[in-house]
């Protein structure tokens, strides 16, 4: 592992379209609430924000997608978000995605990438 990198979980913990991983990230010297997910074969990590105001996204722990597995969405306000960039698709997220964060898969793990 390198510096700056820390592993979140196992490949395998995510599944295509299903549940998440939460975990917690430094922002400006405070913690803050992330997940990780797996989109088209890749793992997608944001911060737990809804862009429209700053709740957690997931009704129940791990839970960011909506019905269909497609979208990522915001159990508070019912906002919608892509999940390969989390831009914001509908709802009143008007227009403010996801903030993404960098993340990478390699030996079996899901690793952050902390500057």
């Amino acid at each position: 592992m390198a510096a700056g990198e820390r592993l979140i979980c196992a490949a395998a913990d995510l599944v295509e379209g299903g549940a998440g991983i939460r975990f917690q990230v430094d922002r400006h010297g405070e913690p803050a609430p992330a997940f990780v997910v797996r989109y088209r074969g890749q793992p997608r990590a944001y911060l737990n924000r809804c862009g429209h105001v700053p709740v957690e996204l997931d009704w129940q722990p791990g839970a960011f997608f909506d019905s269909s597995g497609l979208y990522l969405i915001c159990a508070v306000h019912g906002a919608l978000f892509a999940p390969e960039t989390g831009r914001c698709l509908s709802g009143r997220c008007a227009g403010r995605g996801l903030e993404p964060l960098a993340v990478i898969e390699r030996s079996g793990g899901v690793f952050i990438l902390e500057s």
